[in-house]
């Protein structure tokens, strides 16, 4: 109830001046109850972005799994992004603010630790692409990993410009179409 509530607020304002009072006020607890399930502020930080790691990953590994192909398998995890952040939207406007913190905190740490995950997945599916014969042959894995990631990033900001977090949705089929030809998918 703590993370959703952590979440809901980042999307509707800057994740850093998240106050722990909004969050105690928005579960209706007080401070001090909040304060019995999590010692700091930075220890919320930890839990929400731990909540993140584990639900976005389960969710594009449940996509990925039941694809017949790996270009299948690269679809269908976009597709479970996209819609993880269209349910979300605080999500990738709390990332985005763990990412430019100067210092190296925790969640920091998470954060990078769920794109290192999150690239492993997409690498193996983009070598057995590449293996399988439906991705070009020279694809430069680590590059295709990179625009993937950067690609569902660019639609995320383009949506927080907007104010529209559907419009990833919109937005997301005729660029992973562009995404695929860049790749070399073949049909």
């Amino acid at each position: 109830m703590t993370v959703e509530a952590v979440i809901a607020l980042a999307a509707e304002q800057n994740p850093s001046d998240i106050t722990t009072s909004d969050i105690a006020d928005r579960i209706g607890l007080t401070q001090g109850a909040l304060f019995r399930h999590f010692a700091t502020k930075d220890a919320l930080l930890q839990e929400v972005m731990s909540w993140v790691a584990e639900h976005l990953l389960a969710r594009i590994t449940r996509a990925a799994a039941g694809a017949p192909s790996p270009v299948a398998a690269l679809e269908a995890m976009f597709d479970a992004h996209v819609d993880f952040v269209v349910q979300h939207p605080g999500v990738p406007r709390m990332l985005f603010g763990q990412l430019q913190q100067h210092a190296e905190t925790m969640p920091k740490r998470m954060a990078g630790t769920l794109l290192q995950k999150y690239g492993e997945q997409l690498r193996h599916l983009l070598e057995a692409g590449r293996a399988q014969g439906f991705l070009d042959a020279d694809l430069d894995v680590d590059a295709a990993t990179v625009m993937f990631i950067g690609t569902i990033q660019g639609l995320v900001m383009q949506s927080l410009l907007k104010g529209d977090p559907a419009q990833i949705r919109r937005d997301a089929p005729g660029v992973f179409a562009i995404y695929l030809r860049g790749i070399g998918a073949m049909p």
